[in-house]
């Protein structure tokens, strides 16, 4: 059995609607106060700097993300699970080339070395399972911004 699509399976369960937000500015018009409610604050153009930045975290985070899948594989209770998260550490490796590829086409330079996250193992398998999960629910809203800021 090889995981390395394990991202693909079932696609239709999740939700992925773009949030919400509201940016609320305040104008005179005629002495009265108009609101206006913008639903896509990641397209501002200011928010391509921020975007830069995500990456640049994004691409330090890689790091800790490999050495943290590495440490559940070693750890796994079974081969199965060792195999699934092998595919889930080669897309994080995947991730991190994309990254990397992506800076360097947005800004023409090759990103800044900064500090990645320090790999603290987990004090259990089962707690690992946890933080991955967490981590990974982290990494998709940061991946979010960086996609909304690019359109």
């Amino acid at each position: 059995m090889h995981y390395n699509g394990y991202y693909r399976f079932n696609e239709s369960r999740y939700d992925y609607n773009e949030p919400v937000f509201y940016d609320v500015r305040t104008t005179a018009n005629n002495n009265n106060n108009n609101t206006t409610i913008n639903e896509d604050i990641y397209s501002y153009p200011e928010n391509f700097t921020n975007a830069i930045v995500l990456i640049e975290e994004a691409i330090a985070g890689e790091e800790e993300d490999r050495l943290f899948y590495t440490y559940l594989i070693n750890n796994a209770p079974s081969e199965e699970d060792r195999q699934i998260i092998t595919g889930i550490r080669d897309n994080e490796i995947r991730h991190h080339s994309l990254f990397l590829k992506l800076y360097s086409e947005l800004t023409g330079k090759t990103p800044p070395q900064l500090p990645g996250e320090r790999f603290v193992p987990p004090s259990s398998y089962c707690e690992g399972l946890q933080r991955s999960i967490i981590g990974e629910e982290s990494a998709v809203a940061k991946y979010s911004q960086i996609l909304f800021a690019m359109q």
